[in-house]
């Protein structure tokens, strides 16, 4: 089962953004978003709400409970 660090970074990568691109989205810096993509610090939740919506996908996925990539439902 894949941790939460290693999702973000396979987001990021998969859709061909830099650290530096979503540490903008989240309004933090490169170094505070890397350290997420490291494990070494949590992911705050609001930070997660803006994942989620970003990548179009449930926070089920990216916290490794739903290990299917589907999108989100729209409700």
């Amino acid at each position: 089962m894949k941790k939460y660090y290693e999702i973000i970074r396979d987001l990021r990568e998969d859709n061909d953004y830099t650290q530096k691109e979503i540490a903008d989205v989240l309004n933090t810096t490169q170094q505070v978003y890397s350290r997420y993509e490291k494990g070494i610090n949590e992911m705050p939740i609001r930070h997660l709400v803006e994942l989620c919506k970003f990548y179009n996908v449930s926070a089920d996925y990216i916290l490794g409970l739903n290990q299917n990539n589907s999108k989100k439902s729209s409700t």
